[in-house]
């Protein structure tokens, strides 16, 4: 009896034992960016802050728990019509006329919303900064139905992006993010109570792509205050459009505690069963967050959740140059050409490279250099002529610390590897007299073998 008893006391000491010994070896191995989130102690049921720069996760919480986006629904459609716009499809001043539907959700004044008038045809600019300033939702609907042909196309063209983006959680139903239940009987898709769903990981991809693809957007998301006076009855009573976005400039001393320095977008968002909701990116010296927080309970607590994001990521990250534009890749050997005036070519970046380093972390400046083999020969040389700025490769930097960082895309560290300097092709007759030579050579290199 004793004896079991010492035997239960030391089999329960060597599974404490145990127990400390996995958390020891696990501790090392948990992400930064989820150790963040117990320190921040955030307010919201989800967020996520992205380095933009280098795509680096800084901070995640529930960031693949898919929630009602509310207006934050609209910065795809935001992207769709500057994707219209580029591909000339329409132009600014491209005029769209008012259907039933967006003329009867434009009316709504509980929602955001211009009222637009059936009788007026709007210019794609005048809907889109009513869209993008005022998250008006006739306006929003408007551009859908002109880019898509109806809204049902439109949406059905949201998914298909959102899948190219690979935001693997996203379902959109609607192009406004108004619930279905608000839309009655126009809801394209979905039952009566159904609604957009996103995660904050998928946000966080379609704002990087606003940017990144069309920067230009972030020149209407800045504006504080811009008045509407499109089929306006009353020219001396135009409608003011107050930015949602109180973290900007320009809204004077009332709104002083909630701006930011540097804040120049993105979206908002808020419906009763969504809380609300904000989309924020910023940019100090170059140096851009993307910050979202999802389904905070209060007009103040979305922006003050922001600022907290954006305090960590200023206040614990700094950016650090890797790779400049055109400059020689240190250690890499030159590519062998084949048939080029130059039997090999050196190696620059790309592309310049910026990462986020944490406080008191060294980060390695050493490059890993993968060469695309479908340019190369089965000798593994490149064919001339090789044009000056040719994309060869490919360069990832060699993780020092940051490793534990996860990545919003794989590829976000990948800078392409291009040809520092043009090679010529060698004309035919030098190429025959190389040829002629390597035929001795193999000959003389048999007869040699015979003896």
């Amino acid at each position: 009896m004793i004896f079991g008893k010492k035997l239960g006391r030391y089999a329960a000491a060597a599974l404490a034992f145990l127990l400390v010994l996995t958390l020891t070896f696990q501790a090392p191995f948990a992400s930064k960016a989820q150790a963040a989130q117990d320190t921040l102690g955030l307010k919201a049921k989800s967020a996520i802050l992205i380095d933009f720069n280098s795509g680096q996760i800084l901070y995640e919480k529930n960031a693949d728990k898919r929630y009602p986006p509310a207006s934050m629904t609209k910065m795809m459609t935001e992207y769709l019509v500057m994707q219209a716009l580029h591909s000339k499809k329409i132009t600014w001043n491209t005029k769209v006329p008012v259907s039933d539907y967006v003329y009867q959700i434009s009316q709504n004044r509980s929602f955001s919303n211009v009222p637009l008038r059936k009788d007026y045809q709007y210019t794609v600019k005048e809907l889109y900064e009513a869209m993008a300033i005022y998250s008006a939702n006739g306006a929003t609907i408007a551009l859908a139905e002109k880019v898509g042909g109806s809204e049902k196309n439109f949406v059905d063209l949201m998914n298909k992006t959102a899948k190219k983006f690979g935001m693997t959680g996203a379902h959109y139903i609607n192009s406004s993010g108004l619930d279905n239940v608000d839309l009655g009987k126009f809801a394209p898709y979905g039952g009566p109570n159904s609604s957009n769903e996103l995660s904050a990981r998928d946000i966080a991809k379609l704002a990087y792509h606003v940017i990144n693809d069309y920067p230009e957007a972030l020149n209407i998301s800045k504006i504080p205050l811009k008045s509407f006076t499109a089929g306006i009855v009353a020219p001396n009573k135009p409608i003011q459009m107050v930015n949602w976005n109180y973290m900007l400039p320009g809204f004077g001393v009332n709104m002083d505690k909630f701006k930011y320095e540097g804040v120049d977008g993105l979206k908002t968002g808020h419906t009763d069963l969504a809380g609300y909701c904000f989309t924020g990116t910023v940019n100090r010296n170059g140096h851009r967050l993307i910050s979202v927080v999802m389904g905070t309970s209060s007009d103040a607590q979305r922006f003050e959740q922001t600022r907290a994001l954006f305090d960590y990521g200023y206040q614990q990250f700094s950016e650090k140059a890797l790779a400049k534009k055109n400059q020689l890749i240190k250690g890499q050997k030159a590519v062998a050409v084949h048939n080029g005036k130059q039997d090999q070519v050196k190696v620059a970046f790309g592309k310049s490279y910026s990462t986020a380093v944490a406080n008191g972390e060294k980060v390695s400046t050493k490059f890993k250099v993968v060469l695309d083999r479908s340019k190369l020969n089965k000798d593994g040389q490149l064919e001339a002529p090789v044009k000056k700025g040719e994309t060869i490769g490919y360069a990832t930097p060699v993780s020092k610390g940051n490793a534990q960082y996860g990545q919003l895309y794989d590829n976000n560290n990948k800078i392409p590897v291009i040809a520092a300097e043009q090679v010529d092709k060698n004309n035919w007759f030098v190429r025959l007299f190389k040829g002629i030579g390597s035929v001795f050579g193999s000959l003389f290199s048999w007869i040699a073998g015979l003896f």
